[in-house]
């Protein structure tokens, strides 16, 4: 059996990274991916095949299928879209153009990138298609709302190429984590303070207790390692019959069931409480 192929985005830190490495281990020739041309240096240096990927820009992307091809003999068994960060704010005071630079990394990059590897993957008849979506990908907080959006738009793209690709020996699987440990708040710190101006915000109480919370460098009680996403991860890769959907953490479970079980109303009254 030949060894198996996986691109991934987003390896600098946390999901990713954990991913990469695992796999790594396991023996799958993994092409690793981050945007900078440092972090691509240091995954280098940790021993995986490493590569620029910026998922923002299309060109980019097309260079990064051309290397990624050449290096596994023009095929891949499988794709891990991770590459992405949460754009904190209230959706009044979030600036438009805020929220398309979000929907450009977290929905468009990656649409972009399984449009041009999904030919290969028809081609070669087989593949998986694994997306990291979130808790926040089916219910809605506060203050989350661009991610929110992004991550819903992701859960449709990806039921929909699941019933599209349904005569097809291609799958695909939704990965939705809760809390995990990771880089992730104090990316969106960043990004809450250069999009949002506090002062001028009627939410600015409640934007300092957001700005607390990001942070923290504690993690909250459910907050689980990186490690039980890439565990969900191998099940869709290796499974012969991979899951629509994985989740991960205890949130994810409750609020999977609670959105079943709860008027929208009951529902609204809990998550209103971020």
């Amino acid at each position: 059996m030949s060894q198996k192929s996986i691109l991934i985005t987003g390896c600098s830190t946390g999901i990713g990274l954990d991913a990469a490495l695992t796999l790594h281990q396991r023996g799958y020739q993994v092409i690793a991916t981050a945007r900078s041309e440092k972090d691509v240096s240091i995954l280098a240096d940790k021993g995986l095949t490493a590569l620029k990927l910026d998922l923002t820009d299309p060109e980019s992307i097309t260079e990064a299928v051309k290397q990624t091809l050449a290096l596994t003999g023009s095929r891949l068994d499988a794709l891990f879209n991770n590459g992405a960060y949460g754009q904190p704010g209230a959706l009044e005071d979030l600036p438009t153009d805020a929220l398309r630079e979000q929907f450009e990394t977290n929905v468009f990059g990656w649409h972009e990138l399984t449009r041009q590897i999904l030919p290969i993957m028809r081609k070669q008849g087989y593949g998986r298609v694994i997306q990291n979506s979130s808790v926040l990908g089916f219910v809605c907080m506060p203050y989350r709302g661009a991610y929110n959006a992004s991550k819903f738009a992701i859960e449709g793209l990806t039921d929909t190429l699941r019933l599209e690709f349904a005569d097809t020996p291609i799958h695909f699987s939704l990965i939705e984590p809760g809390p995990i440990e990771s880089q992730f708040r104090a990316n969106a710190l960043k990004k809450f303070k250069q999009h949002i101006d506090v002062p001028a915000s009627v939410h600015k109480l409640e934007y300092q207790k957001q700005i607390d919370r990001l942070g923290k460098d504690i993690a909250n009680k459910f907050t689980l390692p990186a490690s039980a996403v890439t565990e969900k991860l191998i099940h869709a890769l290796e499974s012969s019959r991979p899951k629509a959907r994985y989740y991960v953490t205890f949130p994810t479970h409750l609020f999977a069931r609670l959105k079943r079980l709860l008027p929208t109303r009951w529902l609204d009254r809990l998550l209103a409480k971020g």
